[in-house]
């Protein structure tokens, strides 16, 4: 028997990271590496080069192709924009011939839109791809960003000691600060260190970063989905705790839409990605994604989880039989009890859809209230209503997922 529960839905109180005041919930855009990663050569690739050109155009589409009516709104440039040497002001320059208007105008262009407008630099002495990093320059850089009206910055970790990123990341991020204009400041501080066996200091990293990259580059391929999902829910228990508001564990770029994941996995690595409160960060030729990979995109209902206000990144709470049960607590709350956000990930390649059965207190869905159970991806289906004690059996596609939003009854 279900109890039926009347309760008022609770106040947050939210606290900002940072002195920025951003990144409130995750951080939702479209970011180049993956897709593009640092081609420079525009006579052949003329579609395809990093240049001003490619960053107009991707800002056309993510308004003209309804991203940004759902949330999208940061176009970030990754490595690969700048010139080789330094202006003779010592300040950082695009290269002259793929960014000929110079960054201030494409970030113009990109704010004419409606949109935000994100770059990327290298706590070293390079970037990754051997361009100038901010070591040595590092408040003539952050107030550089600052004068180009930069929303969001990216500082990766190439060419640098692991162990001096404690002191330099914080040290940029104070420079950020002090021009004044808010930026979301992304680290890569954590990836570089665990790589080095070094224990990264997440509290360090909530104060000082809103996001942070804590594992490898995502490629495009389901192999990567899966081994990222996998050091997410092996490491759940040291990093899950520092995600909130304004600071966020980061498992990399949207992947969807590209040539490496199929229609079911495509739908796996959103669901998880919003159990995981993960930024949003497409990195697609918006040109050439096809309408049902879009439809996963724009999901409402599950861009609703991933933005949650609450922000509590979600963890994997059973994996038997080669499938994963991950579940995230989202609002509404009631006296200590969450709403869920339930995923059922098939690890399986058995070639036909799996039954999995459990009951809802065995992945930890324990209210006497009970539950409202609606499928995210089938959202013209029946909702169920389901106690603790009830069995919820479900049917999944080899290497796909089932993905509900489970509203304690009572509840809007």
């Amino acid at each position: 028997m279900l109890v039926i529960c009347v309760f008022a839905v609770s106040i947050l109180t939210i606290v900002a990271a940072l002195d920025n005041g951003l990144a409130l919930t995750p951080p939702m855009g479209w970011l180049a590496w993956e897709r593009y990663r640092c081609i420079v050569d525009c006579e052949t690739y003329p579609n395809d080069c990093v240049s001003e050109q490619l960053f107009r155009r991707t800002a056309d589409l993510l308004v003209s192709e309804g991203y940004a009516d759902v949330g999208y709104e940061y176009i970030i440039i990754d490595d690969c924009w700048l010139a080789h040497e330094r202006g003779s002001d010592g300040r950082l320059q695009p290269d002259p011939q793929r960014f000929p208007s110079g960054i201030k105008a494409l970030a113009d262009y990109i704010h004419s839109l409606g949109l935000k407008f994100g770059i990327y630099e290298d706590f070293g002495n390079y970037t990754c791809a051997g361009y100038p990093g901010v070591v040595g320059h590092m408040k003539t850089d952050a107030q550089t960003f600052a004068d180009w009206e930069v929303d969001y910055v990216k500082l990766d970790g190439c060419y640098s000691e692991p162990e001096d990123m404690d002191t330099g990341y914080p040290e940029f991020g104070s420079y950020l600060n002090e021009t004044g204009r808010p930026m979301i400041y992304s680290c890569s501080w954590p990836v570089y260190q665990e790589f080095a066996g070094i224990e990264p200091n997440f509290t360090a990293l909530k104060q000082y970063c809103n996001l942070w990259r804590n594992y490898v580059d995502i490629d495009d391929s389901w192999e990567e989905v899966e081994i990222i999902m996998d050091y997410f829910a092996e490491k759940q228990d040291s990093i899950a705790e520092h995600a909130g508001p304004g600071h966020w564990n980061d498992p990399d770029m949207l992947i969807i839409g590209n040539y490496g994941l199929s229609y079911d996995q495509s739908k796996v690595q959103m669901a998880i990605w919003a159990i995981l409160a993960a930024p949003l960060l497409m990195s697609t030729a918006l040109r050439d994604v096809k309408p049902e990979y879009k439809d996963i995109l724009q999901n409402k209902a599950i861009l609703a989880i991933n933005q949650d206000e609450l922000g509590i990144q979600g963890r994997r709470v059973n994996n038997t039989g080669l499938i994963d049960i991950w579940t995230r607590p989202i609002s509404p709350e009631f006296d200590g009890e969450y709403s869920y956000a339930v995923a059922f990930v098939s690890r399986r390649i058995d070639g036909y859809p799996y039954l999995k059965s459990v009951t809802l207190a065995e992945i930890g869905l324990t209210s006497a209230c009970g539950y409202e159970f609606q499928d995210l991806y089938s959202p013209n289906t029946q909702p169920q209503i389901l106690g603790p004690d009830s069995v919820l059996t479900v049917r999944i596609n080899p290497s796909g997922v089932v993905f509900y939003r489970a509203t304690i009854v009572g509840a809007r």
